[in-house]
């Protein structure tokens, strides 16, 4: 369980991060805010508390491994590495430019922390149950956590690697699904509706929850309580809003990518700057 403080520490960690995503995109002008912005709870809480990394040996063996199979949302956890010092502050300005160290979707070769290579929907997750068998393996006590869009599953490659981690008993990886109820065309329940993707994981043989996914307590407590020793893979099924943290971009009927104004940002970034503030003095 968390302290108040803790808690409040990791509240201005995510507002940070929906910061350096605006950055990047402000940068830019254009980009994939909604998905990205969703996501910056459950990222201060891995990367603020519960994962075992070092920042000066981004490759050490023993670390606990992201993968971003939903890897649009790389601009999520790019500005993420950078708060924690994986790479420059600055280098969040050059986001998909040529030359850049950040490309659009996230890249192994390119990005110091990135873990896996993914953009493809549906790829992702097969890298990452490949990345979870071969610690066990191995030996290995690491964790590899893969987040996971509710728009990607979608594709029945997520069904193919569901089965196969739940078949191997994988209980050393925890999914984490983006439940915002929005993809690329529209909502997913209109374009192809996935039910209650808590059950369905259930069926397919996972120890699956659903909570709040901005509820920073509530992801750090379901991560960091579950037991290994059930034998099966973790889904946890965050109930999410596309574009979370800014008003304006979580009003648009279609924000997965969109164009960002440079004042706009601006006005966006010096809003959650003051919220981070208010949250470090709470602290």
């Amino acid at each position: 369980m968390l302290e108040k403080k803790e808690i409040a520490q990791l509240k201005a960690f995510a507002a940070e991060i929906r910061m350096g995503i605006l950055e990047q995109l402000r940068a830019k002008g254009v980009g994939h805010a909604g998905g990205s912005m969703s996501i910056a709870d459950v990222l201060a809480v891995l990367y603020g508390k519960e994962m075992s990394y070092k920042v000066d040996d981004p490759n050490w063996a023993d670390r606990d491994r992201v993968v971003c199979s939903k890897g649009h949302a790389g601009p999520a956890l790019y500005a993420t590495l950078a708060l924690k010092g994986f790479f420059p502050y600055e280098q969040l300005l050059t986001l998909n430019q040529p030359k850049t160290m950040l490309p659009s979707h996230c890249d192994h070769s390119k990005t110091p922390g990135i873990d896996m290579t993914t953009g493809s929907l549906g790829q992702g997750v097969s890298l990452a149950v490949g990345s979870a068998l071969a610690c066990k393996l191995q030996g290995r006590s690491n964790r590899v956590f893969v987040f996971v869009g509710d728009g990607e599953c979608n594709e029945g490659q997520v069904w193919e690697a569901a089965m196969f981690a739940a078949a191997h008993g994988l209980d050393n990886m925890t999914w984490l699904l983006d439940n915002n109820k929005k993809q690329l065309d529209g909502t997913v329940e209109e374009i192809l509706d996935t039910g209650d993707l808590s059950e369905k994981f259930a069926a397919f043989g996972f120890n699956s929850v659903r909570i709040d996914g901005h509820d920073v307590e509530a992801i750090y407590d379901t991560i960091h309580d579950y037991d290994r020793a059930c034998g099966k893979p973790q889904m946890i099924v965050l109930d999410t809003v596309k574009g979370k943290g800014v008003a304006d971009i979580e009003a648009m009927p279609s924000n997965h990518s969109i164009t960002v104004p440079y004042d706009d940002a601006t006005r966006w970034m010096a809003e959650l700057a003051e919220e981070v503030k208010a949250l470090r003095e709470e602290a």
